[in-house]
């Protein structure tokens, strides 16, 4: 599809879905009426988030400047990023309507990572003011490296769509976050690195959820399964590998802006109903659903 069609499907999406979620209600009792509806602004804020544009400076200079006939109402900068923090509760009910069209809950194998939310490096740590008493000291393993911040532990299904994200200070345990991850999951297999090892763990998650964890064994462990299992199993594992890479390099979802942890979870919310969004409409396109650069043709 063409830019222009992809706004259009954007915003009918979100414009369908927020009037649905509202059935009839005004999201405001009171006070004047802004000139964007919340469905512009929001629809604006995924777009802007799919083309790189995560600042709500950027995204609105960008709709200002080069569709301003599609969204007549835009007013300032600040009325824009005001507007669009205060639908963050909206957005993350978008996120679970999302999914719920994706059918990423029901998915009978989903694979479980962490990747690293830094705000600071190790050496400047020490200085750094924000997130103090919420973020904390973690190691990143493909850095090979000590940081300062979150870390974000994400869920997919078999095609790579998102089914649960949560946020956690970088010291935090990867197993535990999976009984957030999984809540809604009541059967099926998952897949993990090693950082998900631990026999207990496996057979509580088996006898309490139904869920059978599969993981890589360490040296002089013995694999249970056949080599060619485990070969086709760790393959399907680097998928999320994929999803974690675009949410880095095409929605910046390391770039840990705001001095709130509030703020930052609203613009993560952004982030993956974006990619989220993206991907159910390349599906719907005919597309591989991670092929989000097949997407605008």
């Amino acid at each position: 599809m063409s830019v222009e069609e992809f706004i259009i499907a954007v915003y009918c999406w979100v414009d369908d879905t927020f009037n649905d979620l509202l059935k009839g209600q005004r999201l405001r009792e009171r006070g004047i009426m802004p000139s964007l509806s919340d469905p512009e602004v929001i629809a604006m804020e995924l777009i802007g988030e799919f083309f790189g544009l995560d600042e709500d400076t950027h995204i609105w200079r960008y709709f200002r400047e080069h569709w301003h006939n599609y969204f007549p109402g835009i007013g300032s900068r600040s009325q824009f990023s005001k507007q669009a923090a205060n639908l963050w509760a909206i957005k993350q009910q978008l996120q679970k309507r999302v999914t719920m069209a994706l059918g990423t809950i029901t998915d009978p194998l989903h694979i479980v990572d962490a990747f690293p939310l830094p705000v600071s490096h190790f050496k400047r740590a020490k200085n750094c003011s924000r997130f103090k008493g919420e973020a904390d000291y973690g190691y990143c393993a493909s850095k090979s490296e000590t940081y300062y911040g979150f870390k974000g532990h994400l869920i997919i299904d078999f095609h790579g769509a998102i089914a649960g994200f949560t946020l956690t200070p970088a010291n935090d345990s990867e197993r535990e976050t999976v009984w957030e991850l999984t809540k809604l999951m009541k059967s099926g297999i998952l897949l993990g690195d090693k950082g998900y090892l631990g026999a207990d763990f496996k057979a509580e998650l088996l006898e309490l959820k139904e869920i059978q964890l599969e993981t890589p064994v360490r040296e002089k462990m013995v694999d249970q399964l056949p080599e060619k299992w485990r070969g086709q199993l760790n393959r399907l594992r680097r998928r999320v590998e994929t999803t974690i890479g675009q949410l880095v390099k095409t929605f910046n979802i390391q770039r840990t802006k705001g001095r709130t942890l509030w703020s930052l979870t609203n613009r993560i919310s952004r982030k993956l109903l974006s990619h989220s969004l993206c991907v159910l409409l390349n599906k719907k396109e005919g597309n591989a659903p991670l092929q989000l650069a097949q997407l605008i043709g």
